[in-house]
Parts: structure tokens; sequence; C-alpha cells
């Protein structure tokens, strides 16, 4: 039977070896801060939608409490009105609504 011999002219050397390698963890390195830079750009993109929409929400709940606010007022002055226009009847209603309150509460 006859030996087949391999030769070394198909193989790389060593040295080709370790510049592919050194190579290899260049693009690696270059990779990993090209996918850090994404993250963290990423990152920033999503900070800035979460504090535009917090902005938003602000917003919207300082204005609701702007309206609950003038709606109380206008109640009130509704009501200051009331009193003043028809002061017997806010009496009785006033003693009415106390005598509800005071059976519901004694009850148990």
């Amino acid at each position: 039977m006859a030996r087949s011999e391999t030769s070394t002219s198909d193989s790389p050397s060593s040295e080709e070896l370790a510049k592919q390698l050194e190579e290899l963890r260049s693009d690696m390195n270059k990779l990993t801060k090209t996918m850090g830079e994404l993250g963290r750009a990423s990152g920033a993109r999503l900070s800035d939608a979460a504090r535009e929409n917090l902005d938003r929400a602000e917003q919207l709940a300082h204005s609701g409490m702007e309206a609950a606010r003038a709606r109380a007022h206008q109640l009130e002055h509704q009501a200051s009105d009331f009193v003043a226009q028809q002061p017997a009847m806010a009496l009785g209603i006033a003693a009415g609504l106390g005598f509800l309150v005071g059976l519901m509460t004694s009850r148990r």
C-alpha cells in the first residue's frame, strides 16, 4: 500500500495563522465597539421618547387640574349665589343633608 504524503505547501504557516487570528481579533473589537455605539444611540433615543411622553403626561395632568379647579370655583360661586338668593331653602337643604348623614352614620 502506498502512503499518501501531505504537502506542507497547502497548509498555512504559523505566521499566516497568527496574522489571520490578529485580523479576526481586530474585526471582533471593531464589531464590539460598533454594537456598543448602536446600543448607546438606541438608549438615547428611547430616553428622549420617554422624556417627551412624560412631558406630555405632565401637561395633560396640569390642564386637567386647572379645569377641575375652575369647575370647583364655578360651583362655589353658584352655591354662594344660591344661598344669597334663597337662604331659607339653603338652610333647609343643609339641615336635611345633615339629618341623612346622621342617620347613615348612626346605623351599624
